[in-house]
């Protein structure tokens, strides 16, 4: 039976199935769950079935339609075969298994046209993510990319259109670069990590990305997946897929893993990939714009780029200078506030000026090296710390003229300061505190406990989306509802249901003689382990053992 099976399943199976079901991890007693048997119950349900053969790739409802032998948990019997419920939702049919399938290879015009859209995602969805890391993106009810954002994306030449921006945050959150919780949308600890990589190891890691994400019906036995063309049809009874197999397929075109046809062909360089091997973006590189590795510094305090930067020097320069326009040829400009911050991750005057000067063709400007040197003499002019006796947050300086000015301050007045001393108070905490100072453009540093000074980090990356949800629990109380002994409890659930729904049963009773007798019951009663009912055939009231009950079917 479905109850045993399930409960002789291992946690990790059984956690799958559950997720695949979409089986909420809080289903308690309250809501109709006691034990393994009301799992099988659910999941045996003719909205049930016909809800998870809609889930079904096309080889498994494949098998299930031809008899093939294919064990699963809840759709077939011991021999692997459909169960009747699953046979009557699947009707007469005969569904065909996935065809073998090979895409055309892309001609060089189509490959080139993959190739720089590759580029483009890449450079673009960086973009995103590093602004996502410095204030997360917001997110709208639908889980979609709110509109402020998508405008400014745009309109900082970013994407070329808002439809553009949504789809590269949904290829971002379907590789877990992303991620969107409440109302914000941010960049994982993967996402982090991959803006820090080269142009080739972007394109490796979102292919594979890419493909691991990939629902297992597009996925081929070798670990990759099968012929685009093939997509479409990959859920013959789920309604809803086609539109899915054409947001999957619009993933590939973005990331140049499919190129331009109908039916889509492939680039030579998503070949290794599809068949199950490492992406290797060598022949994808051949076909990339150049990249640059320096720039022009001005002296109207901005870097010039005369290509594409490199991205590991592109991240660090956009710490310490705000980016003006993007295309083949980008323009950032250094201010106070910028270096301030730079100052603030971790820079010094000493690393800010070693890092230009070999990044620039031009030297380093008497104006840019002017400025460096008066915002690292500023940078911790204020100070914000924590009383550890009171819990307090701290804001000293040593201008004790720029503390009165602070206290003032309209723009910060949501922080309550109250001056005590030599020094400012306020209840906010210590990270509040800083940011709105930092904001309101004052030259503030943090002090951690021990008087060192840290970087803030104002918007901490999301942590990376978890594969499955915790079952853990639900496991727990199932398996300790279930007991030991699954017969007995199958039992005693069947004669709780012919009570409930006065069904009238065939019980088998072992006798003491080794003998056993069958008697046709109307059950009424359970409890201290004797079933109680009336005995149609002498017209009799009996109690029975239940332990003696070796059997019962219904009438």
């Amino acid at each position: 039976m479905i109850a045993e099976r399930l409960a002789a399943a291992d946690d990790h199976a059984l956690t799958e199935l559950f997720a695949e079901r979409r089986l909420s991890p809080s289903a308690n007693p309250a809501a109709g769950w006691h034990d393994f048997f009301d799992v099988a119950e659910t999941l045996l349900h003719p909205d049930a079935v016909t809800s998870a053969l809609s889930g079904l790739p096309r080889d498994d409802l494949a098998a299930l339609t031809s008899g093939v032998p294919r064990r699963t948990l809840a759709l077939t019997d011991d021999d692997g075969l459909a169960l009747p419920s699953v046979r009557r939702a699947l009707g007469e049919a005969t569904i065909q298994p996935t065809p073998t399938s090979t895409p055309a290879p892309a001609d060089p015009v189509a490959a080139g046209h993959a190739a720089e859209r590759a580029f483009t995602t890449i450079t673009s969805l960086a973009d995103i993510m590093i602004a996502a890391l410095q204030t997360p993106l917001a997110r709208i009810g639908t889980g979609a990319l709110g509109k402020t954002d998508r405008r400014r994306l745009v309109e900082q030449q970013v994407v070329e259109s808002a439809e553009e921006a949504d789809a590269l945050v949904r290829l971002a959150a379907a590789t877990g670069l992303m991620r969107g919780r409440d109302r914000r949308i941010s960049t994982t600890r993967t996402g982090a990590e991959w803006v820090r990589m080269s142009t080739p190891e972007r394109w490796a890691t979102l292919a594979d990305l890419l493909r691991s994400a990939l629902p297992p019906g597009l996925r081929s036995a070798d670990g990759g997946w099968i012929d685009p063309a093939l997509w479409d049809g990959a859920y013959p009874r789920d309604t809803a897929w086609p539109d899915k197999a054409r947001g999957w397929l619009e993933f590939a075109r973005l990331a140049g893993l499919v190129a331009d046809g109908d039916p889509p062909t492939e680039p030579a360089w998503a070949r290794p990939a599809r068949e199950g091997s490492a992406p290797d973006p060598e022949p994808l590189v051949a076909l990339l714009p150049h990249e640059v590795d320096r720039v022009y510094l001005q002296n109207d305090l901005t870097a010039i780029s005369p290509g594409p930067l490199v991205p590991t020097l592109d991240v660090r320069l956009r710490r310490m200078a705000s980016r003006e326009s993007h295309a083949q040829a980008s323009t950032y400009r250094f201010t106070e506030a910028t270096l301030s911050q730079a100052l603030s991750a971790g820079e010094t005057a000493q690393s800010l000026h070693a890092f230009l000067a070999e990044l620039s063709l031009t030297g380093l400007p008497q104006p840019l090296a002017y400025l460096i040197e008066r915002t690292a003499d500023r940078h911790g002019l204020v100070r914000v710390s924590r009383d550890l006796s009171t819990g307090h947050t701290i804001v000293s300086s040593p201008d004790h003229d720029l503390l009165r000015t602070l206290s003032v301050d309209q723009a910060l007045r949501p922080l309550g300061l109250v001056l005590d001393g030599a020094l400012l108070r306020t209840r906010a905490p210590r990270d509040t505190a800083y940011w709105a100072l930092a904001d309101a453009r004052y030259p503030a540093v943090v002090l951690d406990d021990d008087g060192a000074i840290v970087s803030p980090d104002r918007h901490r990356v999301a942590d990376d989306p978890s594969p499955q949800q915790d079952y853990a629990e639900l496991l727990e109380r199932l398996r300790a509802a279930q007991g030991s002994d699954a017969d007995a409890a199958w039992l005693e659930r069947e004669l709780e249901s012919a009570i409930k729904e006065r069904t009238t049963l065939i019980v088998s009773v072992d006798m003491p003689d080794g003998g056993v007798r069958e008697l046709t019951l109307e059950p009424t009663g359970l409890g201290g382990g004797r079933l109680r009912g009336r005995d149609a055939a002498a017209d009799v009231e009996r109690t029975l053992p239940v332990s003696l009950i070796s059997g019962v079917r219904r009438v």
